[in-house]
Order: C-alpha cells, then sequence, then structure tokens
C-alpha cells in the first residue's frame, strides 16, 4: 500500500469512528426533546420489528414535548408498549389519536449520570480513532519494510497520521463539549 492509500484508509476509519459517536450522543436524551431518543425504538408490526419511524410521524412541537401520530391507528398500542419496553425512561400518554411524551426536567443525579455516559461515549470514540492510527503507523511501517514507500514517505506519513487523530479526537471533544452544555441546561 502507498501513504496515500494509507492515510484515505486511516482517514475513512477515523471520520466513521466519529459519525458513531455523534449517533451515540443523539441518543442521549438530554431534557430538551428530540426525536433522535426513538431512533432504537422497534414496533412488532405484524411480527415484524419495525423501526417506529416507519409507522408514524415524530415531531417536536415544543421544546420538552414528543408527538407520535402513526399512520396505521390500529398499532397505536403497539407503538406505546415498544416505548415502555425501550430504555428512554419516559412514560407515554396516548389519547387514541396522538401518542405524546413529556420530557421531565433532568436532576442533578441523573445529569451527573448523563456525564459519564457521555464521558464513556467520547473515550470510545478517542480509543477507536487511536486504534486506527496505530494500524495505519503499523501498515506505513510495514510498506517501508516491504521497499513499497521511502524512509522519507513513512516519516511524512507518521505525521500526517497524527495530525489526522488529533483532528479527530478535537471533533470528538468538541461533540462531548457541546453535549455536555447539553445536558446542563
Amino acid at each position: 500500500m502507498t501513504a496515500k492509500d494509507i492515510l484515505h484508509d486511516a482517514e475513512t476509519k477515523m471520520k466513521k469512528t466519529v459519525e458513531a459517536t455523534q449517533r451515540d450522543f443523539s441518543t442521549i436524551r438530554t431534557g430538551r426533546a428530540s426525536t433522535a431518543i426513538l431512533d432504537n425504538v422497534k414496533v412488532d408490526y405484524y411480527g415484524t420489528p419495525t423501526p417506529l419511524k416507519q409507522l408514524a410521524a415524530v415531531t417536536t412541537p415544543d421544546a420538552r414535548l414528543i408527538a407520535i401520530q402513526a399512520w396505521d391507528k390500529g398499532v397505536m398500542p403497539d407503538i406505546e408498549k415498544a416505548i415502555l419496553k425501550s430504555d428512554i425512561g419516559i412514560t407515554p400518554t396516548n389519547d387514541g389519536k396522538v401518542i405524546r411524551l413529556s420530557m421531565p426536567p433532568l436532576t442533578q443525579e441523573r445529569r451527573q449520570e448523563l456525564d459519564k455516559v457521555l464521558k464513556k461515549i467520547a473515550e470510545d470514540g478517542h480509543v477507536s480513532v487511536r486504534t486506527a492510527r496505530h494500524a495505519a503507523i503499523e501498515n506505513v511501517r510495514k510498506s517501508e519494510k516491504d521497499k513499497v514507500i521511502t524512509e522519507d514517505e513513512k516519516f511524512k506519513a507518521q505525521d500526517d497520521i497524527q495530525k489526522l487523530t488529533d483532528k479527530y479526537i478535537k471533533e470528538i471533544d468538541a461533540m462531548l463539549a457541546a453535549k455536555e452544555k447539553e445536558i446542563a441546561g
């Protein structure tokens, strides 16, 4: 592999890590209503686990409320059951037409728990980025040993890989800071 290929591969892996970390952050409930907390909710629809967003319109009419309007009214009880079984920790209210999820305000204890979860998600992202860096540097060393690239190219590639690593770790840290600010209220 050339140094350029190795760099491209490492950057692709690091970008995917940042995207995965972003998705993980979006599933964390802050005190503000966000439809992303329902992304992992699957409803048993005629025996098939179906994502909630394929069965209903999910909206946020205000900052503390999520409204779910099923396209098929017969599936409302199943949606309600799926939300209760999920780990989002909100009890739905169903008036037959719309299921509402009211976001309770966060307690100080819950904020501290969420902060720990956020830090773990960020650390997992850091580890994944550093793993991609390690693999890329190993590939660079192997390419130099196999005489595919020169020693100068090896040092330049290692420097570029470190710059990529720093860039993506900063992105994860920025997402963490933004999410922590959101939780703090």
